[in-house]
């Protein structure tokens, strides 16, 4: 029994000194300061204790849709020519998203027509035929939740890429629940929201089209020299202010609406120097598949013109010389030194699949923050003191066990959310009262229990064994009931909620340790040194 009861001993001093470790680390300092320092590079604080920005985004899924069917829409009209049917034109429908409209197709060719489209486009698009010989390509229900489904979580990927190469740390970026296409972000400890702002919002889409015509002054001479009308698989694009274009001021062209290179065929990007002019510049560099298109294209299209185009602006037209295969260059347009990095940045991060804008922005001060944080750890010092007074008052010796597993589990917690990485909020502080709270109750559970049956006249360690055996089943269901809810706030809470559903949650498991088996050891060791018959402090 000693042996046995050593080896727990021991058991639990190891625990403690782990946990220990998890809150401090190794301090640089035995002085409070270096202690504060070193408890605060080991638990991360929230948003509403560090200070930081919180945003709600709504992510415009409708563009990302468009952006599809005009993708589709192009692809249609290359089928068509390989499989030699004509049409008059192949373009999205503006009034109803996810649908292309189809005319100008010979009425012998319609069957044709319809078997090009279901072989490569039925799992996605229901085609429909209407008056006059047009067809109707809709894309199907299922496949616009899906396409939206893919475009939240490719932002949130997106935005949380862009936000870790600025270095914010523990941030908090998920979907928001309350609303819909919405993303929660929480930024703690930012200095300069504007700029992380900017970071975000930019869709960085880059693409390289082939230029069809132009430059003209603006679009209405653009239209007057294509006879008043722009052919379908066309698009008329401003150049961006400072472009590397020939000619000064705003221009436009005609390019061919299909990118050869879009923003996913980039597979790297950098900020550096143009070795003759020293200006700042952004290095693009394709995957090999785009590198490969790329060069077959450029290699057979030598003497004809190229853009770049950065968010439906052109940066940049160029004449194609030689073949080019899987490198190239954005320079002009006013990039400084800051914005090549961040062009860089965004564009390794890969582009937005829509635009988002901002429905609601507010930020919390580092002094909220400082003040948060003295009154909740005011609240969770004198709640514990009370606490521990009153099992010692009440319970006598065996409060000593109380408060001994009490202090136990507030080790365990703080520990566990240092080596977690945790992210300790103000409702995190009011779970770890909470779970003080729920500490108390299952040694009160245990020492009642014990305390009737030693009334009911057996020995010390006879009620000792009872206790804890009755006393186990409540407790269990207890913790496993609140466990379950702190489940459900996690799952469905925000950052806040889920910090304390994180805290609650390990500092119940903490306590089914320390309730149960730390107190039990600590009677037990207490037992061993009694004499027979002697009456237990409870």
């Amino acid at each position: 029994m000693r042996k046995n009861l050593t080896q727990k001993t021991i058991l639990i001093f190891a625990v403690l000194i782990v946990f220990i470790f998890g809150i401090f680390g190794i301090p640089k300092g035995v002085s409070g300061t270096a202690l504060k320092d070193s408890i605060l590079k080991r638990i991360n604080l929230g948003l509403d204790l560090k200070g930081g920005t919180h945003l709600i985004l709504q992510v415009m899924a409708d563009e990302a849709l468009n952006a599809v069917t005009t993708n589709d829409a192009a692809h249609i009209q290359t089928d068509l020519q390989q499989n030699s049917i004509t049409a008059g034109s192949v373009i999205p429908d503006a009034a109803h998203p996810g649908t292309i409209l189809i005319s100008g197709v010979p009425v012998d060719r319609a069957g044709d027509l319809r078997t090009v489209l279901n072989q490569r486009y039925g799992n996605q698009y229901d085609i429909n035929s209407g008056a006059n010989n047009t067809f109707s390509v809709t894309m199907k229900p299922s496949a616009i939740a899906d396409l939206k489904k893919s475009t939240m979580e490719h932002s949130i990927e997106v935005i949380r890429q862009r936000v870790d190469s600025l270095g914010v740390s523990e941030p908090v970026i998920q979907e928001y629940n309350l609303g819909s296409d919405q993303i929660l972000v929480e930024l703690p400890g930012v200095d300069d929201p504007a700029r992380v702002k900017d970071v975000i919002q930019s869709t960085a889409r880059l693409e390289i089209h082939e230029v069809q015509g132009g430059p003209w002054p603006d679009e209405q001479a653009a239209l007057q020299a294509l006879g008043g009308a722009l052919p379908y698989d066309s698009l008329l694009l401003h150049t961006a202010p400072g472009a590397s274009a020939p000619g000064s001021g705003d221009q436009v062209y005609q390019i061919k609406r299909a990118p050869e290179v879009a923003g996913t065929d980039i597979r790297d990007a950098q900020a550096s120097r143009n070795q003759n002019t020293n200006q700042p510049e952004v290095v693009f560099y394709l995957t090999t598949a785009a590198g490969n298109h790329f060069a077959d294209f450029t290699g057979a299209n030598k003497g004809k013109s190229l853009c770049i185009v950065l968010d439906n602006k052109i940066q940049e037209v160029a004449t194609i010389h030689d073949q080019i295969r899987d490198t190239g260059t954005i320079s002009g347009g006013g990039i400084n030194e800051q914005g090549a990095k961040d062009l860089s940045m965004l564009l390794r991060t890969g582009a937005l699949p829509a635009s988002i804008r901002y429905l609601q922005e507010s930020t919390v001060g580092p002094s909220l923050g400082a003040d948060s944080i003295r009154q909740g750890v005011m609240a969770s010092v004198v709640g514990m003191l009370v606490v521990m007074v009153f099992m010692l008052v009440y319970y006598r010796g065996a409060g000593i066990n109380a408060d001994l597993a009490l202090v136990l589990n507030l080790v365990i917690l703080l520990g566990f959310m240092g080596y977690t990485g945790s992210v300790l909020t103000l409702p995190g502080i009011a779970g770890v009262i909470l779970t003080i709270g729920m500490g108390v109750d299952s040694n009160v559970l245990i020492f009642e229990r014990i305390r009737e049956e030693l009334h009911a006249g057996k020995s010390p360690s006879a009620a000792v064994d009872q206790g804890f055996a009755h006393a186990w089943t409540t407790i269990i269901d207890t913790h496993v009931t609140t466990i379950v809810s702190a489940a459900i706030l996690f799952i469905f809470g925000t950052g806040p909620v889920r910090g304390f559903a994180v805290t609650l949650t390990i500092g119940l498991l903490a306590n089914l340790f320390t309730a149960v088996f730390v107190s039990r050891v600590i009677f037990d060791a207490h037992l061993n040194k009694k004499q027979r018959g002697e009456a237990l402090s409870i």
